[in-house]
């Protein structure tokens, strides 16, 4: 069947499920912009900023678990998109971002708006291409969804030329895709699974540790019952939040530099850490060559060249998370003899990392000023846990992640790799265009909410009623942290004294607009605001004071925390 490249391009997104794109228009799009004129079955969401599209894109794809799709213009609409690529790549998140590009002939020419974006991106994307033929688009289309989605997730970009887009080619769209150079592992090694199964047997201080794969794999069930067959301790990293239940018994919050006392010093006093689906960040490791000195490593990861890159591992495994554990359940049933009195075996060990939680609890300074703590906390309790909550980062990241419990997968979306100011909002955008009917908050800092403000008209125009809670302490506030402790109080370039009146740029933009401050306000405001079905701003003026605690110095081991 002969089309146009634009309705080659629209005909393999409807073949691969697209429902939504996110998109910024250019002169080098306008025939696929043409075309999806006539698509109606198609959402599309028209940003206000290029890299406000891939982050919205993403923040679609970490809450549904589909690929998450963005359309812009050549040149500096595609350089726009580097930094939302770079975060999803760094946090294995799938999406297909479609760039045009000007036309072949002019490829090369300094032509008008010309960047070479396949060259700039290739060290953050899984894949790239370039389609130099319309007859090779829809193959290309097709594979870039099977590379993003496949394996270890992650961005594949294709470049358009924009005469790509107007020629007549043959539409045929097949069924499968094979390449010959990318065949990922799903299946783990029955061999080393039972050899992790006998070390973990043998062990008398065991700790779970699980990331993101936990939640791509979509293994959060498994988790469960892996955890509670055998009674292990389980941390979580930032990307893992909510791949286990937040207030389950065996949970003993996150770890790492801003991570729990239980957590940290659980995985220091372990002589087994089961690994499943983390990549040893630094963030959650601090000094390496202390991390977990005692124990014996079991790596699981679906990326062999995530294994010993950062820490030295035992037994290697890999595959995709959600098999190896039902896997590690099976031969656990399958030979009972070997854990049946486990979790008896391992009962001090269970009250040992209880004491820590009950001594060392996560907590703050009530000295009647409004703090952050108190408002997430607040924020949860009036949720039960069931919203979607996008965070920016810094400490209003942290503190998020640390009060807020987490209880079901893909309810929280953060930039835990790159560390991205500007993410959340557009990222709580998209998981809003996903679920219109469910309550999608954006936990923000008065720096981190100016980076993508502009978002609040995509917010306004396509009715999306996103909540985003500014903890404002008119501070760049974890640079500030850091320069109280380690600098002697010198707070260059963090003082946020000329930031806008956050109330009324809202209402400027068609949004709602509230202030809290003082604590008494804050449940009343927060149900008003919750209720009130559209695109709202709530600027909470908080204690400019606050730190997040505990923390552990850069370079310092898990155990040497700063408590409050």
């Amino acid at each position: 069947m002969k089309k146009t490249g634009a309705q080659i391009f629209i005909e393999s997104l409807r073949m691969e499920g697209v429902d939504t794109i996110f998109c910024y228009p250019g002169g080098a799009t306008l025939y696929i912009t043409d075309a999806l004129y006539y698509a109606s079955d198609i959402k599309q969401i028209i940003v206000r900023h290029e890299q406000g599209a891939v982050h919205a894109s993403d923040g679609y794809s970490r809450a549904s678990g589909k690929v998450g799709v963005s359309l812009v213009t050549s040149g500096p609409g595609a350089t726009n998109t580097v930094t939302g690529i770079a975060t999803a790549y760094m946090d294995s998140i799938p999406l297909v971002i479609f760039s045009c590009q000007v036309n072949t002939m002019l490829i090369g020419n300094d032509a008008f708006q010309e960047a070479d974006i396949i060259g700039i991106t290739r060290p953050c994307t899984k894949h790239s291409y370039l389609v130099r033929d319309v007859n090779d688009l829809a193959r290309i289309i097709k594979e870039a969804f099977y590379i993003a989605r496949s394996g270890r997730p992650g961005p594949v970009l294709v470049d358009i030329p924009k005469d790509v887009s107007a020629n007549i080619g043959e539409f045929k769209y097949t069924d499968k895709v094979s390449i010959r150079s990318y065949k990922p592992t799903y299946i783990g090694h029955a061999g080393q699974i039972k050899k992790a199964i006998k070390l973990i047997a043998s062990s008398k201080r065991p700790v779970l540790y699980t990331g993101g794969g936990i939640i791509s794999s979509g293994a959060s069930a498994e988790l469960l019952k892996f955890a509670e067959k055998l009674s292990i301790p389980v941390t979580n990293t930032l990307m893992g939040l909510g791949g286990f239940p937040g207030n389950h018994p065996l949970f003993l919050g996150m770890l790492g530099m801003h991570g729990t006392y239980a957590a940290n010093m659980a995985i220091t006093e372990s002589d087994v850490v089961i690994a499943v689906g983390a990549r040893f960040d630094d963030r959650a490791t601090g000094k390496v060559d202390e991390f977990a000195a005692h124990a014996k490593i079991i790596h699981v990861d679906i990326d062999p060249t995530s294994i010993s890159k950062n820490i030295k591992v035992d037994i290697p495994i890999v595959g995709d998370s959600r098999h190896v554990l039902k896997k590690m359940l099976d031969f656990i049933e399958e030979d009972k003899e070997d854990t049946k009195d486990y979790p008896a075996s391992i009962s001090e060990w269970t009250k040992q990392t209880k004491k820590w939680q009950k001594e060392y609890p996560l907590t703050y300074l009530k000295d009647g000023t409004l703090k952050p703590q108190y408002v997430i906390e607040k924020i949860f309790e009036l949720t039960k846990g069931k919203a979607i909550i996008a965070t920016e980062v810094g400490q209003n990241q942290m503190w998020t992640a640390q009060f807020y419990k987490f209880l079901k997968p893909r309810s929280i979306l953060t930039s835990g790799g790159l560390g991205t100011m500007g993410y959340g909002f557009p990222a709580s955008i998209g998981a809003q265009v996903a679920f219109p009917d469910k309550l999608v908050i954006n936990m923000a800092g008065d720096g981190s909410i100016q980076m993508n403000i502009q978002e609040l008209a995509t917010a306004v125009q396509f009715n999306l009623p996103v909540k985003v809670v500014i903890l404002n302490n008119r501070y760049l506030g974890m640079v500030r942290q850091w320069q109280e402790l380690f600098y002697e109080k010198r707070y260059n370039w963090t003082q946020m004294d000329h930031a806008p009146d956050f109330v009324k740029l809202a209402e400027a933009y068609g949004a709602a607009g509230y202030r809290i401050e003082k604590e008494d306000e804050v449940e009343t405001v927060l149900k008003e605001a919750f209720q009130n079905g559209r695109p709202t701003l709530i600027d909470v003026r908080i204690n400019p004071d606050e730190s997040v605690y505990p923390m552990v110095p850069a370079g310092a081991p898990l155990s040497e925390m700063l408590l409050v």
